[in-house]
């Protein structure tokens, strides 16, 4: 699973027969309503797409509509899934609820000491740590993450590509996403100079200016969204201090300030 704070989540299957990785049998998946981050309801999501292709597969086969088999058509000798226990429970709960839980046998492999669960064992299965079998093992989970997180980049990268350069006049997609390629990075194109634009020679020159205005304008602020700037003020001095107290009741005070009806000022 990979993903940024819930954003572009996404899974990723990766396929290895013979030991050696089968790229044309890996599967990207875009995660759909899993609540924040919660790997265990991507993972289950993730698992439950990936056997119902393969039931679904089995059904069409059995109908006698003939032809190639398709992909997930035959199921996972071992289906390794990254984590510990928690990840294990889930893989068992799908394929349970599937009914393939006596057919597809299931392991996790946990990254923290490389510790391997089965299903009815508390305690990791122990394997040496320089052992082919734990490399294999190793392997899988290594490429699965490889492969969730070079998708979760594209990902991100569209998002914000579109999001910077959308509403620039005449930069349509395709304009776009070779602007970003031929550049680097959307870093690139905001720190590109006007002439650099205007430079390609694929892109017109009023584009290249619009697509430099569009970006420099985005990066200053409006004067709305600035702050207000407070007025300095100078500390008061000794004879700018003024108190006043309520003068005296006359009709009660002999003017000695004996009778509590005072005044004062302190300058």
């Amino acid at each position: 699973m990979s993903h940024l704070q819930g954003t572009d989540y996404v899974g990723s299957m990766v396929v290895l027969e013979d030991g050696l990785p089968r790229p044309s049998e890996y599967r990207r998946f875009r995660i759909h309503d899993a609540p924040g981050n919660d790997d265990y309801a991507a993972m289950q999501q993730v698992l439950e797409r990936r056997l119902t292709a393969l039931l679904e597969e089995r059904r069409r086969a059995a109908g006698g509509t003939g032809g190639r088999p398709r992909r997930f058509a035959y199921p996972p000798q071992l289906l390794l899934v990254d984590g510990g226990k928690g990840q294990l429970g889930v893989g068992v709960a799908v394929l349970e609820r599937l009914g393939l839980r006596d057919e597809i046998p299931i392991a996790a492999l946990a990254k923290r000491f490389e510790e391997v669960f089965v299903p009815g064992r508390s305690d990791p299965v122990r394997i040496d740590r320089g052992s082919d079998a734990l490399y294999l093992l190793q392997r899988v989970r290594d490429e699965a993450h490889r492969f969730a997180v070079s998708y979760h980049r594209t990902l991100r990268n569209k998002r914000m590509t579109a999001s910077v350069l959308d509403g620039v006049p005449g930069l349509g997609p395709t304009r776009r996403a070779r602007l970003v390629k031929e550049l680097g990075s959307v870093r690139a194109v905001r720190q590109a100079e006007r002439s650099e634009l205007e430079a390609l020679p694929w892109l017109p020159d009023a584009v290249g200016q619009a697509v430099h205005d569009h970006l420099h304008r985005a990066a200053r602020p409006s004067p709305a969204d600035r702050p207000a700037q407070r007025p300095v003020q100078r500390p008061a001095g000794p004879r700018a201090l003024r108190a006043v107290l309520p003068a005296p009741d006359r009709a009660r005070s002999s003017g000695n300030g004996e009778d509590g009806g005072q005044w004062a000022t302190t300058s």
